[in-house]
C-alpha cells in the first residue's frame, strides 16, 4: 500500500509575519525597555498559521526572549488569544515543558506577550523516531500533570471539550443537514456520510465530565525539539477540559502520514488508559469534519498555508479512519 503523502505545507515556515523593523517605533522602544537592553536581532518564527508578530529577540546585553505581538484594531482576535495564553502560561505547573511567561504589555495599540525563548526546531517530517518518542513522552508528562490541574488554572473558566463538541465539532451533522457544503472526500469515505455523523456524535459524550485539562491544539508545529532532544509544547491558547487521548490523536496525524503504526502508538500511550474502544474513531471523524469544512472557509487574516494544512489534515484523518473501519 502506498504511503499517504506528507503535507504540502512547510511547517517550519508556514507563517506570514511582520518583521521587527516594521513594528511601531513606540512599541519597539517599550519592548526594549522591558527587556532591559536594545534589540539587536530578531529571529522571526516561521511556524504557525497567523499573521501576528512572533520572534526570538536578541538584546545588546546577550539576552534572549520570545515575543508575540498583535495590533488591537486590526487583529483583535489575536490580542484575545495572546492574553488568554498569557493567563494560562502563568498558571501552568512550573515543571512542564512549556515556555515560561515573563510579562505582557500594551503599547501603541498593540498587545505583547513575552516568554522565555526555547532553543529548538519543529520536528522533522517524516517523523524521526527519537523526536517522536520524545514528543510522546513529553505529552505523557503534560497529561499527567494536568489530570488534576491547579485550582488557579481551572479558575480561569476554561471551556469544556464536550461543550465545544456539541456546538462546534459536529461538522458532519451540519453537512448532512445541508447547512455546510459537502467537502471533497477521498474515495474510501465517499458515501459514508451517515457513518461519519454517527462516529463524530460520540465525541461529546466521551468528553463529557472530564476534569483533566488538555492542550487543545496539539500539532507538529506546536512542538519544538531542543538541543538535548527534549520536546517542548507551545501555543497554549486553546486549553480546555477534556480527555488527553483527543490531543494524542491530533498529534499522530503526521505520524500516520509518516507510515508509522499509529494504531499501536495510540493504544499503548499512557493517555489512552481507560479510553472507550472507539475513542480514536470518533476523534478522527470529528477532526476530519473540522479540517475539511474549515479549509473552505479560512479567514483572510490567517496564513495562506492554512487551507492546505486543513485539507491535508482532514484527508489524513479520513484515510486513517477508513483503514480502521475497513472502508476500502
Amino acid at each position: 500500500m502506498p504511503l499517504p503523502p506528507l503535507p504540502p505545507v512547510p511547517y517550519h515556515a508556514s507563517a506570514l509575519r511582520p518583521s521587527w523593523p516594521t513594528l511601531p517605533a513606540a512599541l519597539r522602544a517599550a519592548v526594549a525597555d522591558r527587556l532591559g537592553a536594545p534589540v539587536v536581532t530578531a529571529q522571526v518564527a516561521g511556524a504557525g498559521f497567523t499573521r501576528g508578530f512572533a520572534a526570538v529577540l536578541h538584546t545588546a546585553d546577550g539576552g534572549r526572549a520570545f515575543v508575540k505581538a498583535a495590533p488591537a484594531a486590526e487583529q483583535p482576535h489575536l490580542v484575545q488569544w495572546y492574553a488568554r495564553e498569557a493567563a494560562i502560561l502563568d498558571r501552568l505547573p512550573a515543571d512542564l515543558p512549556a515556555p515560561r511567561p515573563r510579562w505582557t504589555l500594551s503599547e501603541a495599540g498593540w498587545f505583547v506577550l513575552c516568554t522565555d525563548a526555547v532553543d529548538g526546531h519543529t520536528p522533522r517530517l517524516p517523523w524521526v523516531p527519537a523526536e517522536l518518542d520524545a514528543t510522546l513522552a513529553g505529552y505523557a508528562q503534560v497529561a499527567a500533570a494536568l489530570a488534576d490541574p491547579p485550582v488557579e488554572l481551572t479558575a480561569l473558566g476554561l471551556p469544556q471539550l464536550s461543550d465545544l463538541a456539541r456546538s462546534d465539532i459536529l461538522w458532519w451533522e451540519e453537512v448532512a443537514a445541508g447547512r455546510e457544503p459537502v467537502p471533497p472526500l477521498p474515495a474510501p469515505a465517499q458515501g459514508r456520510l451517515a457513518e461519519l455523523v454517527a462516529l463524530e456524535s460520540r465525541l461529546p459524550r466521551y468528553a463529557a465530565g472530564a476534569t483533566s485539562l488538555i492542550h487543545g491544539d496539539l500539532r507538529v508545529d506546536n512542538v519544538l525539539i531542543d538541543g538535548h532532544g527534549r520536546a517542548w509544547f507551545c501555543d497554549w491558547t486553546w486549553v480546555c477540559s477534556g480527555p488527553a487521548w483527543f490531543d494524542l490523536a491530533g498529534l499522530l496525524l503526521t505520524a500516520y502520514a509518516s507510515g508509522l503504526d499509529t494504531d499501536r502508538l495510540f493504544a499503548t500511550h499512557p493517555t489512552t488508559v481507560g479510553a472507550p474502544p472507539d475513542a480514536l474513531d470518533a476523534t478522527l471523524a470529528a477532526l476530519a469534519g473540522y479540517y475539511l469544512t474549515g479549509a473552505a472557509a479560512a479567514p483572510p487574516t490567517a496564513s495562506p498555508h492554512l487551507p492546505a494544512h486543513q485539507r491535508w489534515s482532514g484527508e489524513q484523518s479520513l484515510d486513517w479512519l477508513a483503514r480502521r473501519q475497513g472502508w476500502r
